[in-house]
């Protein structure tokens, strides 16, 4: 598919320049980092993939920031499909201070905001639309391929909050959509797969390097 072929080449430019040296002051404050992934939604009536970006600024030495895009999509036994879009930020704690490990193990929770449409495939008119937001939480881990560049998996469980939206379909063939009213909260498992790559400490002061 197109994301994993995007995925590729931003890992084939990321080596053209991971040799460059990582200048970090006494701590890992304002070290900035972009990179993109895969997405994977697991709902109870259908399951969605798709692609997404974050950017990354950390905080501290264990505390890092992340702010992030995603779209999903996926079928309904081929009578309809569900787009989800995703944009929010999440917190990431850290359980070693090290800069670079190897393997670096975190928590993360955060807050998006969420727009999900359902359309017939058979009437592209015939279609439920919500808008509402979103938090999530679990873990994740960097495999650390240098100091620079790393490959990241995180496993969430999201809440969305607010209206929900079906599509069923019926013994006789027949597609329904359905919306319903009121505050609910449905949920799901995340997962991500994704490529990062620090591009420069943004508060670097000229300081002595200082390596964990």
């Amino acid at each position: 598919m197109r994301y994993y072929f995007v995925l590729v080449i931003f890992w084939i430019a990321s080596f053209w320049t991971y040799s460059q040296e990582l200048k970090i002051k006494k701590n890992q404050g304002g070290l900035f980092s972009f990179g993109v992934r895969t997405t994977s939604s697991f709902f109870g009536d259908v399951n969605s993939f798709g692609f997404g970006g974050q950017m990354r600024l950390q905080l501290a030495d264990r505390l890092n920031t992340e702010w992030f895009g995603d779209f999903t999509r996926g079928n309904l036994k081929n009578r309809a499909n569900r787009s989800d879009y995703h944009i929010g930020w999440s917190v990431m704690y850290y359980f070693t201070n090290k800069v670079a490990p190897p393997v670096k193990p975190y928590i993360i929770a955060g807050h998006c905001f969420d727009r999900t449409v359902i359309t017939d495939n058979l009437d592209k008119t015939h279609s439920v639309v919500k808008n509402s937001s979103a938090i999530q939480a679990g873990a994740g881990v960097h495999f650390n391929l240098t100091e620079r560049l790393d490959i990241t998996l995180i496993a969430q469980y999201m809440f969305h909050l607010g209206k929900d939206v079906h599509a069923h379909i019926n013994d006789d063939g027949d597609l329904h959509l359905e919306t319903h009213k009121g505050t609910g909260i449905e949920g799901h498992l995340l997962l991500n797969l994704g490529i990062n790559y620090k591009i420069a400490d943004l508060w670097y002061g000229g300081k002595k390097k200082e390596r964990k």
